[in-house]
């Protein structure tokens, strides 16, 4: 899809993007993603979004370091050739082996109490999250909030707004995978379960709406796991418990991941 990129821009219609181009990525490569000169207007995500079925391409809010805002995406500090496709991950498998990879040390007792009341068990997928909202229409409105006035505005080509993690070569994961297309897969299975939109991604940080999260302790529990498996420092670094983080989720329409 990255090299659909210049015919895709070619092809929208005059006077509907504002100024921006193509960003190479420092290590070489075709550009896998447009990015406007200029901070995003505040519906100019909803309007681009509109239009994705006619165009191919996904906007995305895009913010850089507080500190050096440059990185990633104005400097195309981004690797799309290390990426693989979603397309060869199964999401219960990827989050099951996060859930492995993330539990705390064995001979730490108190430690043992921030997985409960799973423990080192597996919970499995949850089921899905139930909401009479559009998930695009929702996405929409949530996106108001992430147009703080800072992101930029970022255009990929891909069919979905998961796939846009892996073909844009976002890195942000990097201290839990180097290949964003697990990341992208998981997304994906959210997408399909919680009406989830992927909307803002930063350097480190990626914010998604959701129009259908879980409404009660026992379900967001179980999509709190999902987190933990995919994310550890949201909880690690965050809440602090699973049971605490599971309180958090209970009907918030938008997720917070972070790697530190």
């Amino acid at each position: 899809m990255i090299t659909e990129l210049p015919r895709l821009l070619a092809a929208s219609p005059a006077g509907t993007l504002p100024p921006g181009r193509p960003v190479t990525p420092e290590d070489g490569g075709p550009p896998p993603y447009w990015l406007s000169d200029d901070p995003a207007e505040l519906t100019s995500w909803a309007r681009l979004r509109a239009r994705h079925h006619e165009t191919g391409l996904w906007p995305l809010l895009l913010s850089g370091l507080s500190c050096q805002e440059d990185r990633p995406w104005i400097v195309g500090e981004v690797s799309p050739a290390r990426m693989s496709s979603p397309d060869r991950y199964d999401a219960a498998e990827l989050l099951a082996e996060g859930w492995a990879g993330g539990q705390p040390d064995e001979d730490d007792p108190e430690a043992q109490e921030i997985t409960l009341p799973f423990g080192t068990r597996w919970p499995g997928l949850a089921a899905p999250g139930e909401s009479t909202d559009p998930p695009d229409d929702f996405a929409d409105e949530c996106a108001e909030f992430v147009a703080d006035g800072r992101a930029r505005l970022g255009l990929v080509p891909a069919a979905r707004g998961a796939d846009t993690l892996a073909s844009i070569g976002w890195t942000g994961p990097m201290n839990i995978t180097g290949d964003s297309g697990k990341i992208a897969s998981v997304v994906r299975s959210w997408e399909d379960r919680f009406g989830a939109r992927v909307i803002g991604v930063g350097f480190d940080t990626l914010r998604l709406s959701v129009a259908a999260p879980p409404t009660t302790t026992e379900h967001a529990l179980r999509v709190a796991a999902e987190h933990f498996a995919f994310c550890p420092d949201n909880v690690w670094q965050g809440s602090g418990t699973l049971a605490d983080y599971a309180d958090e989720i209970i009907g918030a329409n938008m997720w917070v991941f972070w790697w530190d």
